[in-house]
């Protein structure tokens, strides 16, 4: 069997939400992180990217991996990626990535990502033409130079660099899908919107 695993992004600093940690939000009663890890929960090692963040806040259950960081001067959503990368077991041949501040990925995220996937390198989810590189899914043997690189200071600097570098092919959920399933919190007014889309549910 294809052994699959998951890392959640969840080194945000949420500067725009009064400097939160993004992951220990709660929408709908929910933990964001907890949100994402269930569509995840299928994948093993789920690698937890804290970056700044002392992982002792989130609260992790027992086997899950958090990383911080590689100590470099590279930042963002893919620094905490090359540092899941850097843990990763040796024989895991797939690495499903998700934003912590997406709490509304659809129960199907991990499975159609897959299937997306093909014979690429990578595949990145995508609603009504959007794409999101922090929601994708990579072939682990294109990527694992990626910490060296970023120690070296010549990997791209961002996972839409990355995933263009790789012909990443695009994953798209469709617009029958209703509101958008990839869709996360940056401000105060998408953090109340996701309240309201909850409630909903």
């Amino acid at each position: 069997m294809t052994r699959i695993a998951a890392v959640i992004l969840a080194g945000g600093r949420g500067e725009r939400l009064g400097g939160v940690v993004k992951a220990a939000l709660r929408v709908g009663g929910i933990r964001l992180l907890d949100r994402v890890m269930t569509r995840v929960a299928a994948c093993q090692p789920i690698v937890i990217a804290h970056g700044p963040h002392d992982p002792a806040l989130l609260d992790l259950p027992a086997g899950v991996l958090p990383v911080p960081d590689l100590p470099t001067t590279y930042a963002g959503p893919l620094a905490g990626f090359a540092a899941a990368v850097d843990a990763l077991p040796d024989d895991i041949e797939l690495l499903v990535c998700a934003a912590v501040d997406a709490p509304f990925l659809p129960a199907d995220y991990v499975g159609r990502l897959v299937a997306g996937l093909g014979n690429a390198a990578a595949a990145v989810a995508s609603h009504a033409g959007q794409p999101y590189p922090t929601n994708a899914i990579w072939r682990v043997e294109r990527i694992r130079d990626l910490p060296s690189q970023v120690l070296a200071g010549t990997a791209p600097h961002s996972l839409k660099s990355l995933a263009a570098s790789v012909n990443a092919v695009r994953v798209e959920w469709p617009a029958s899908a209703g509101d958008d399933p990839l869709a996360n919190i940056n401000t105060p007014e998408d953090l109340a919107s996701a309240e309201a889309r909850a409630a909903s549910l």
